[in-house]
């Protein structure tokens, strides 16, 4: 079946909305009991909320929009398209961020309310099922510095989305096929990205509440962190695509690295200093002072080197097209 550009618009504002049910109908329950009784109680509120229902209403606002900014705009649009998401996220965000959720009392020295973030982090450092199992949930303390996971993420999955959302408009509507390949290699990126952020959402990887990890937990840490690096350096590989080596490869790698560094980053923010251990062991066990380990090193690098292998096969096969398609 032939996709023209009027199908592919309402495909993806189809397939955004399908995405997007969980994040939407979470968020919007939250919002109504904010409104009606100024706090959400904690069984009322969705998992994940922040930073998903902020993102997909962006996201959904800036596809809806397209076709005007691609008017407008032109070869521009994608970056208008991209500011204007960004900035329509954390508005939303700080809004649900500023709400409050009420909380079982079970103890004098934990406070009655806690703001959603607060309550969000805790469920990040440790799995709902940990927590009770402790008898008593672990609030931390509002250390915005933990947010950087949830940003990053929400950030690169709308600049990828809205990349390939212009790429794709640019095919259909002006016959340009040049990115066709990068687009498709993009596409799957990110579908692999949001495949294990949502198995994350769901599972929290597994995790224990402990520093030391189980073997399946490790592996989908890593994977996680690997295809989050590859992700935004396959989106910056797309955009310089056919251009000398240090902008089409070197460049990708270098974002690639520098994104999952971020992340462990984030992780060290949210622990306290501290990195999941990935095993037992030498190459598992941090090392000169630092709280990494070799596979930590072995992972941040080897998201790079992936990046690098992609584009670069991906330009070589560009070789063999015809240049004037740019």
């Amino acid at each position: 079946m032939r996709i023209n550009y009027k199908k592919f618009y309402f495909l993806s504002i189809i397939g955004v909305l399908i995405a997007s049910i969980y994040p939407l109908s979470a968020g919007l329950k939250v919002l109504w009991y904010y409104l009606i009784n100024g706090f959400v109680a904690k069984a009322d509120y969705g998992k994940y909320v922040i930073p998903y229902t902020p993102l997909c209403i962006s996201l959904l606002i800036c596809i809806i929009a397209f076709p005007l900014l691609y008017k407008l705009f032109k070869r521009y649009s994608v970056i208008i398209a991209s500011l204007a998401a960004i900035e329509f996220f954390f508005l939303i965000e700080r809004g649900y961020e500023n709400m409050r959720i009420l909380i079982d009392v079970s103890y004098s020295d934990i406070p009655s309310y806690s703001s959603i973030s607060s309550w969000q982090l805790s469920l990040c450092a440790a799995t709902p099922q940990v927590l009770k199992a402790l008898g008593k949930p672990v609030y931390a303390a509002n250390n915005p510095a933990y947010k950087v996971h949830f940003y990053l993420i929400a950030i690169i999955i709308m600049l990828t989305i809205l990349y390939l959302v212009y790429g794709y408009t640019r095919m259909l509507k002006e016959g340009n096929n040049a990115k066709k390949k990068p687009l498709l290699v993009q596409l799957i990126c990110t579908v692999i990205f949001i495949g294990l952020c949502v198995l994350a959402c769901l599972t929290a990887f597994f995790r224990n509440g402990t520093i030391n990890i189980s073997p399946l937990s490790a592996y989908l840490t890593s994977s996680f962190f690997i295809v989050f690096g590859v992700t935004f350096g396959v989106y910056t590989g797309c955009i310089f695509f056919g251009k000398n080596p240090v902008l089409s490869r070197v460049l990708p790698s270098f974002f690639a690295l520098l994104t999952t560094s971020a992340m462990y980053i984030g992780e060290l923010t949210l622990l306290g200093g501290q990195l999941y251990r990935l095993g037992n062991g030498f190459f598992f066990n941090p090392f000169l002072g630092i709280p990494f380990s070799l596979i930590d090193i072995f992972v941040i690098l080897f998201s790079g080197f992936l990046t690098y292998i992609i584009m670069n096969l991906i330009n070589k096969r560009k070789t063999g097209l015809h240049l004037s398609e740019e």
